[in-house]
């Protein structure tokens, strides 16, 4: 087997910003074995005390560095300095959540009594599942990857990181920051690969005990296929369609300020932003006004550049991608609405940049309503009401979130009721809360992350069962 030399491309340039060297055929065996060594050790030679002590330290190291660990987010994956370290003390205080909350989940007070019989002691215990393999996206990595990661280290398993060529560096950070933290050797091992037959490998391993992915419904399929051929659990955190509803008793500019920032923030490239907007007929024209105004004071260019609050997009492909779901809406009856703005019409040259598009007069039968477009895309559709919002709202193959925007907080609450989603927000979006289950309904995923609920995947129940002796 060749060695894959991997190439990480900015979005911002084309040019390539750093290099690294796939597997080898020889690790691909011992990573896996290795991990199995150092899972039986780590979970029988450490408490749950202990290792909650070396998340802790491990995040202490990174909170330092997060300067450089922004800046490198930036660079590999194009979104604005002004908001890669955001993600990176948000990914830290939701790790030292997930820390704190664990007591309860894998503790003494996790244990789940039984019924009381005299002469008997029943009980359940969690308890580590193994090695985890936890393959995790470029869009948000350190978000994306402790959602996975932390529960797993706490819960006592051995990990192997599979990062994104596009960020390949999010897996050093970690590693170094653990092991200077304490974790003991092989706890957390990592490779990098580009290749899918090399991937499979390595899911197919009877080695690797749990399998966690988040991406593309057409990669989390390709894992789950990989993985068929033996009883191993996969975790999926897939794609979304995600609708927002603002209904007409709302200010129509708060409601815009919030909407486009929920659907353009990091060029629109979340699986929770909103990529589906239905606007109630009544504040509809007023609606678009609004949202026109505020779109004309985004700042697209350089994510180098505090001031930019739009970078480039992932790759041309993805650039691509955008620009054919616009073509097929216009071609079938849509109107870019887009304001006028000096940075979305003359941003830099060499980029993968795209204009955050509004589009009006927009149907089901288009292909920005009804697939991922993952890019800076406003869709507004004109709704009669209630019904009929959340009828299209549930037309759809995916389900992560859906928002409502409405001063009637009772009655969204009523409405959310009926929304197909694993996360309804009202009068917000775009935001995994770590107290909440992040769940994705439909072809958005199976199983959970966040939450206390989060911990289960990385866990195996054993009953108890113990009888006194007869004397």
């Amino acid at each position: 087997m060749s060695v894959e030399t991997i190439t990480t491309i900015s979005p911002s340039t084309n040019q390539p910003v750093l290099t690294r060297t796939g597997v080898t055929a020889d690790e691909l065996q011992q990573i896996p074995q290795l991990a199995q060594e150092a899972f039986r050790s780590f979970s029988r030679s450490t408490t749950l005390e202990q290792r909650q002590q070396i998340v802790n330290r491990a995040l202490d190291i990174l909170e330092k560095k997060k300067d450089e660990l922004a800046l490198e987010v930036t660079n590999q994956m194009g979104r604005p300095i002004a908001y890669t370290g955001v993600e990176v003390m948000t990914a830290i205080k939701r790790s030292r959540y997930l820390t704190k909350i664990s007591s309860s989940v894998l503790g003494k007070e996790g244990i789940v009594p039984g019924e009381e019989e005299k002469g008997f002691r029943r009980f359940i215990k969690r308890k580590p599942v193994g090695v985890a393999l936890i393959i995790f996206a470029w869009n948000y990595p350190y978000l994306i990857s402790v959602n996975s990661l932390i529960p797993a280290i706490l819960a006592g398993n051995a990990v192997i990181l599979k990062p994104s060529p596009q960020t390949p560096t999010i897996v050093e950070q970690f590693a170094n920051a653990f092991a200077e933290a304490g974790l003991p050797k092989n706890v957390i091992q990592y490779f990098h690969c580009g290749s899918p037959t090399i991937l499979e490998t390595v899911v197919r391993s009877p080695l690797v005990d749990h399998i966690c992915f988040t991406g593309s419904v057409a990669g989390g399929l390709a894992v789950q296929k990989a993985a068929s051929d033996r009883i191993v659990n996969v975790g999926l955190e897939l794609g979304g369609k995600d609708p927002a509803y603002v209904r007409d008793d709302v200010d129509a500019a708060w409601a815009a300020e919030e909407v486009v920032d929920g659907a353009i923030f990091n060029s629109g490239q979340s699986c929770c932003a909103i990529e589906r907007v239905y606007v109630h007929q009544n504040i509809y024209d007023t609606f678009i006004a609004e949202v026109k105004k505020v779109l004309s004071n985004y700042r697209v260019g350089d994510p180098l550049d505090k001031q930019m609050q739009i970078g480039p997009v992932i790759s041309k492909r993805a650039k691509e991608t955008v620009a054919a779901h616009v073509a097929d809406a216009i071609q079938k009856g849509a109107r870019d609405e887009t304001p006028a703005n000096a940075t979305f019409e003359n941003p830099p040259a060499e980029g993968n940049y795209v204009k955050p598009t509004l589009l009006t007069g927009v149907t089901h039968d288009m292909v920005v309503m009804t697939e991922e477009t993952f890019g800076p895309v406003i869709p507004v559709m004109k709704v009669s009401g209630d019904e009929e919002a959340v009828q299209l709202m549930n037309s759809s193959e995916f389900g992560l979130t859906a928002s409502v925007w409405t001063k009637d907080v009772a009655k969204a609450e009523e409405l959310i009721e009926d929304i197909e989603a694993g996360t309804v927000f009202i009068n917000r979006s775009d935001y995994p809360a770590p107290d909440l289950a992040w769940t994705g309904w439909k072809n958005s995923g199976r199983g959970v992350t966040l939450s206390k609920f989060g911990f289960e995947q990385f866990v195996k129940l054993k009953s108890y069962h113990v009888k006194d002796y007869p004397k």
